[in-house]
Formats: structure tokens, C-alpha cells, sequence
């Protein structure tokens, strides 16, 4: 696991949010950027064409995040769009290659999930007869300790599977599996605490979380050296954003937490700082897990208390 001071140090950020509030875009994502080579890349391309128009609602979406961004001009930072259009040559694709391979940041942001797979999925299909080729460079990301952001339906895109996927068979479903073994309700209010506990059913092998405005998971997994894999979440909670107009959106002004619903129904509630740590062998035969919260440490499936004290002491001796 990767960390920095009492930080960690995600691969994959994951998050919901009604505006560009300051804590989680700040402290996630723009510091982690001037931390490295001060590069952004934002990525509108699941944003489905308006008035036939295939560039309106992506210009859209990059102009929510360009203004907040461009705060960050005087110290460096550099942040660009790239977008998907219809007319895309093979030295355009190859530019966003190096893009996805180069940025400190890559951000998937918002729109319809199913729309920005088939776009991400068809560029490496199209120009490099490679259909997963854009998956697989954020898997070579997150080897490299790079971070990729999903906002909304890219949140839902960087997990093991589509939260759409539960109620939709004929359909592949498959995310880019950034967020292992996981899925996420976006913008979630608690009057839909049956979704989640539907997906979590009908998929118990992933954790399924939702995730109000605006709250997010900072996560990360890997390989230890008894071949296990480890798996960490750290939650967010945010409620910097204090627009009073927008106060209704923003759930967590008004003390909703991350949700999470376990296979067999049961229910917790995620605030920020907590974590989540799971630790299980490649064949699926060891399955355990343990959670931080208010510092205090469970076992997470009797939800009673652990002699584990912190992430490292579960993984070394796991």
C-alpha cells in the first residue's frame, strides 16, 4: 500500500458530488497532481450528444471543472480535455494514448456509463485492434502509482461492474475493475437503500456502497507476499461546499453517510476517515475483512470488535 504521511495514497478515487467542492477536489486530486508531473487529463466522453451536436454537453461537462482548475494555473498545473468525436483520426487516438500513459491525473467524468464504455472500449478496438486497450492503460496506471479519477458515471466505470448491471442481464456490464470487487449507487439518497441491497444480492462477492453528495472512495489493492490480495477504502466524507442555494444537494451538510448494504442485508454507515481493508486468496477460498471506525477496529462480518489496530497489522500478518 502506498502512503504518504498519514495519507493514502490511492490508485483509484472514486466519487459523487454536486459541484466542485474543495475538500475532495482539492486535497484528492489537484494537490495529488502538483505532487507529480502537474498534469490533468479530463475525459467527457460519456456524455451522449445533445441536439446532434456530439461536442455540446462535453464541453459542458470540462467547463464545470475547467473554472476550478484553472485556481491552480499560477502553480502549475495543467489541465486539458480531451474529447470523443465521431470524426477521431489515428493521430488523434494515439495523442490521447499518451495522455492516458503520461498524466499524474486522469479524471473519467460524468454522463452515461454505458455510452463512455463503448466509446473508451471501440478507440482501442477502431485504431488499434485492441478492445480493451483502454483498460488496460489504466491498469498500467495503477501499477505505476498514478491516479485515475472516476466522477459519477466514471466512478461507476472504474469498478468491478455497472450498478446498472443488477437489474440488466443482457447486457455485459463489466467495468474496468480499478475498484475491485465493487459497485456504487452515485448521488445516492437513503430512500434508495433498496438498490443497493438488491445489487449487493445478486452480486455477493462485490462490497456495494452508495455514495450521496458529495462523498467518495480513495482505494487501492495489490499483491502480499502470501500471494493474498489486499484491498483498502478509505471513505470521504465532504462538506465544504457551502453555496446556500445548493445546500439541498448536498446530502452530507445534512449528516447522510456512505452506505453499504452486505449480501445478506445487513446494514452499515461509512463517515469520513473510516476504512475498509479486505484481504482474500486469488482462488476465493479466504475471504476476510475488518473496518475502521471512529478508531475503533471490527471485524466486518460480526461487526464486533478486532485486536487489529491499523491496515499494516492486518497485512503483514495475512
Amino acid at each position: 500500500m502506498r502512503l504518504a504521511g498519514m495519507d493514502m495514497r490511492g490508485t483509484a478515487l472514486i466519487y459523487s458530488s454536486h459541484d466542485r467542492s474543495s475538500y475532495i477536489h482539492d486535497h484528492f486530486i489537484a494537490q495529488r497532481a502538483l505532487r507529480g508531473n502537474r498534469q490533468v487529463l479530463f475525459l467527457p466522453m460519456s456524455e451522449p450528444p445533445q441536439n446532434g451536436n456530439e461536442l455540446e454537453r462535453q464541453e459542458y461537462s470540462w467547463g464545470t471543472f475547467r473554472w476550478f482548475f484553472d485556481l491552480y494555473k499560477p502553480y502549475g498545473l495543467n489541465a486539458f480535455p480531451f474529447y470523443w468525436t465521431s470524426s477521431l483520426r489515428k493521430p488523434d487516438v494515439d495523442q490521447l494514448w499518451h495522455h492516458l500513459w503520461n498524466a499524474e491525473v486522469v479524471i473519467l467524468g460524468g454522463g452515461h456509463s454505458v455510452t463512455g464504455m463503448q466509446r473508451y472500449k471501440d478507440l482501442g478496438a477502431r485504431f488499434d485492434g485492441e478492445w480493451g486497450k483502454f483498460g488496460r492503460l489504466l491498469h498500467e496506471r495503477k501499477a505505476r502509482g498514478l491516479l485515475t479519477v472516476g466522477f459519477s458515471a466514471g466512478a461507476d466505470q472504474l469498478c468491478d461492474s455497472l450498478f446498472r448491471r443488477a437489474w440488466r442481464s443482457d447486457m455485459d456490464g463489466a467495468g474496468f475493475g480499478l475498484v475491485r470487487n465493487t459497485m456504487v449507487a452515485l448521488h445516492h439518497e437513503a430512500g434508495n437503500n433498496g438498490e443497493i441491497a438488491y445489487a449487493a444480492r445478486r452480486f455477493p462477492h462485490n462490497r456495494v456502497f452508495g455514495l450521496p453528495n458529495d462523498s467518495g472512495i480513495n482505494h487501492d489493492w495489490g499483491l502480499l507476499p502470501s500471494g493474498n490480495i489486499w484491498q483498502v477504502y478509505e471513505f470521504i466524507i465532504d462538506q465544504s461546499w457551502d453555496v446556500l442555494s445548493d445546500q439541498f444537494h448536498i446530502k452530507t451538510r445534512q449528516g447522510v453517510k456512505i452506505e453499504h448494504i452486505y449480501p445478506d442485508g445487513r446494514h452499515w454507515s461509512f463517515n469520513g476517515g473510516d476504512l475498509l481493508v479486505r484481504v482474500e486468496s486469488e482462488d476465493g477460498h479466504f475471504k476476510q475483512a475488518w473496518m475502521r471506525a471512529g478508531g475503533q477496529w471490527f471485524h466486518y462480518w460480526t461487526q464486533e470488535p478486532t485486536f487489529f489496530q491499523s491496515v499494516e497489522h492486518i497485512l503483514t500478518s495475512h
